[in-house]
């Protein structure tokens, strides 16, 4: 039987020793040499974003976002957890000691006795194969994973407080459309109540005018329910109370010019996801190496000693000191298949972890392609929308005219009215998703704040 032992343990120190492979980003998913997108500039990307938006208003928000909203803070504490679990792991690689004073009195029939003692133990595991140190670097992984998470964290919250500070500009715009809508609706209503007093037109014109307000009206009560929605989904993100208080510019920004996305190869670098996958994916690696290792023998010190004595002086005493030491050697021989199954278990969470590593890279590669393409679309939707506007207007004025006149009918005017506040409405919207797009290309870059 010991013979068997020594077998089983030289093969497993020839198979069962490996260190977990070398991981790279590059290696793992072969990106592309350029991005699929037309015209997409291959310089290194701005380090970063809030800058380029030269609004101080907007710049304040994000700041006072990452240092007050209390999910960011959250992701903070889990870093400063995952950390000490880390610590918590290794500290098995160093020896245990513990000391121990107590005062023990007995009694019996015939006499009562009492002693001070001081006891100490020790014990350690020696790790000759690595095992625990394995352990303790797919802690401190998953730590750097954590961290990276964090990190990521910081980044979409001030992208979103960003895009929600847009959004609350819109809504507030698209509310002041609304409103400058209405009372031109109420000059139409004059109008047609003027001429329906003097018999020039029917009373069905003034009943669609009236309604055509009313409904103006509903859309403004719309729009300013939607400005509150907004309000109080950013305070909640400054971390405070949704008191819809805040205060924000009536104009939307310009739209930076183009980005200069950088090479696909430098995003698996740079976005804390990816980071985090990558050290999620190197974590489960080590609990591989570590779990094999545990089909290796153990080499354990233990010692203890300490003193007693009816004097608590004489404690101190070195003569009365009795201690002791040992070293063993442990080889699991049978546990049921505990120890086989637990390297399987890992394996099957590293192909996990690669799979989701795969997953991770591919949605970046789409995030920055899908954002690269919105951006063209949407300038040019921009440029579109702008026209129509101006013509929507244009068109407007001499529908007026035109009814004042007689040559057209009360429907053909309101339609102009409303196609004049549909594309002022959409030309807004499209300048706020433009804005909202380049932060989500900043985003899914991995650019920094």
């Amino acid at each position: 039987m010991p013979g068997r032992v020594l077998i089983c343990t030289a093969v497993l120190l020839a198979t069962g020793c490996a260190a977990a492979p070398e991981r790279n980003a590059v290696g793992l998913t072969q990106p592309p040499q350029q991005w699929a997108t037309v015209n997409a500039p291959a310089n290194p990307i701005a380090t970063q974003w809030l800058s380029v938006f030269a609004d101080p208003a907007l710049s304040a928000l994000v700041n006072d976002a990452l240092n007050h909203n209390y999910d960011l803070k959250a992701a903070a504490a889990r870093v400063d957890s995952a950390r000490e679990q880390a610590r918590i792991d290794g500290a098995a690689r160093w020896p245990q000691l513990f000391f121990a004073a107590e005062y023990r009195r007995d009694a019996l029939p015939s006499s009562e006795t009492g002693a001070f003692e001081a006891l100490f133990t020790m014990s350690w595991e020696i790790d000759v194969w690595g095992r625990i140190k394995a352990a303790q670097q797919a802690a401190g992984q998953e730590a750097e994973a954590v961290a990276a998470d964090y990190h990521g964290a910081g980044l979409s919250l001030a992208a979103r407080t960003a895009q929600s500070y847009f959004e609350l500009i819109e809504a507030n715009l698209q509310a002041d459309v609304a409103e400058q809508s209405i009372k031109d609706r109420r000059t139409i209503v004059e109008l047609v109540r003027g001429r329906f007093a003097r018999g020039l037109t029917r009373g069905l014109d003034l009943r669609l005018v009236l309604t055509d307000l009313a409904n103006a009206e509903a859309q403004l009560a719309g729009s300013r329910n939607q400005v509150q929605i907004v309000t109080r989904r950013l305070e909640v993100l400054l971390g405070r109370y949704p008191g819809n208080r805040l205060k924000n510019r009536s104009a939307l920004p310009t739209p930076p010019t183009a980005l200069a996305a950088g090479l696909p190869s430098e995003l698996l670098t740079r976005r804390p996801d990816l980071i985090a996958a990558l050290s999620r994916l190197q974590a489960s690696d080590s609990r591989v190496e570590s779990a094999k290792k545990n089909l290796l023998p153990r080499i354990t010190l233990t010692a203890a000693g300490g003193t007693g004595s009816p004097a608590l002086t004489e404690l101190i005493d070195p003569r009365a000191v009795a201690w002791n030491l040992a070293m063993g050697l442990v080889q699991p021989v049978f546990t049921g298949g505990r120890l086989k199954a637990g390297i399987r278990l890992n394996e099957a969470r590293t192909e996990e972890a690669f799979n989701q590593y795969q997953s991770t890279a591919l949605n970046a590669f789409r995030e920055v392609e899908q954002s690269l393409a919105a951006e063209q679309w949407l300038r040019e939707q921009e440029q579109a929308l702008k026209e129509a506007v101006e013509q929507t207007q244009a068109s407007r004025k001499l529908a007026v005219y035109s009814y004042r006149q007689g040559l057209i009918e009360i429907l053909t005017l309101l339609d102009s009215y409303r196609s004049t506040l549909n594309a002022q409405s959409a030309h807004l919207s499209v300048q706020r998703q433009l804005l909202s797009n380049r932060i989500d290309l900043y985003l899914a870059l991995g650019g920094g704040v």
